[in-house]
């Protein structure tokens, strides 16, 4: 009888704690009450009341709804990255009304960089080139980042010999202060004999070594249509990217191009881009940081041929990349 009454007890217990978790859980997550103001109703410490808040959750007491724009982003997250088999990826809310192709993105890929970057433990951080990559930096806060190194995946020079508007290590290294080994190359170079030339140099192999060993690589996705990056930025010519498209390359990454498969295009351009090759990812972490319509079969090719195994895009874009 004893023993009974004794397993009676435990259980009346257990369910008036259930029932002082579920009050607490409505309170907090329904009535939108503070865990001070419910320690205050429900006369106990606000360490209590936390761990009430956390019971309902665990027990499945309260089913949690997120009523708000961004929810539909996690959902679209989530999606891409069971059928990519991504290790991070990031959806970013639309804007119908900008015409703008880094909008968000730009906001995402920064505070995701400036997590990396926050990490007491020194790692390498590898970077592409690019507007929206750019535009990444820009968002940057200053920060002391001296236990980190930052390596540029791309060339440094312009076509016409001058330091191109869009490469961001330097820009990036004066705002964290960490140490920073830009390529010291063009993007494409002149013939297939000079770029076997570059990647003799020892600084030019020194850099490669550092981002083949990046922890982390966030890279911009172009496209290969008539505005292409490459063309405009006068790094390959308009005969040279309507054979690249005969080829069939639709995207770029870092001056590669490739096809719908994410399988590198034989020769053409390709034979003489100085880039840091790219190829599928293996354990570390590659980031792709893009969206729009016009880049949408260069980032649903580079997922494909696993180039990039995280994504930072917007809204619409990942509802096409999912449909």
């Amino acid at each position: 009888m004893n023993g009974s009454s004794g397993m009676a007890r435990n259980g009346d217990r257990e369910d008036s704690r259930l029932d002082e978790a579920a009050r607490a859980g409505w309170l907090y997550y329904v009535a939108g009450n503070t865990q001070e103001e419910i320690a205050h109703k429900l006369g106990i410490s606000r360490q209590s009341a936390q761990r009430l808040v956390s019971l309902a959750i665990s027990r499945k007491l309260i089913k949690v709804r997120l009523d708000h724009p961004i929810a539909n982003c996690m959902a679209l997250a989530e999606a891409l990255t069971r059928r990519y088999d991504l290790k991070y990826c990031d959806v970013v809310p639309s804007d119908p009304a900008s015409t703008s192709t880094v909008l968000g993105v730009a906001e995402a890929a920064a505070a995701y960089l400036e997590r990396i970057l926050g990490s007491p433990t020194p790692l390498i951080l590898a970077l592409g080139t690019g507007r929206t990559i750019r535009a990444s930096v820009d968002q940057l806060p200053q920060m002391d980042c001296r236990q980190h190194k930052i390596v540029s995946l791309v060339g440094n020079i312009a076509p016409d010999g001058s330091a191109s508007f869009f490469d961001v290590i330097t820009k990036i290294s004066d705002t964290v202060k960490a140490p920073h080994f830009p390529m010291p190359v063009p993007v494409v170079a002149s013939s297939v004999e000079e770029k076997a030339v570059l990647l003799r140099l020892k600084p030019v192999k020194h850099v490669c070594d550092l981002a083949k060993r990046a922890d982390v690589t966030m890279v911009g996705i172009g496209s290969l249509d008539d505005n292409a990056p490459l063309f405009e930025d006068g790094f390959i010519t308009r005969g040279e990217l309507r054979a690249l498209r005969k080829a069939g390359a639709i995207g770029e990454i870092v001056g590669w191009a490739y096809d719908a498969d994410g399988q590198i295009v034989a020769g053409h351009t390709n034979q003489r881009v100085v880039s840091v090759p790219i190829g599928k990812v293996g354990q570390a972490t590659v980031i792709g940081a893009a969206m729009g319509p016009a880049k949408m079969a260069a980032i649903r090719a580079a997922l494909v041929g696993q180039l990039i195994n995280g994504l930072i895009t917007d809204e619409a874009t990942a509802k096409a990349l999912t449909g």
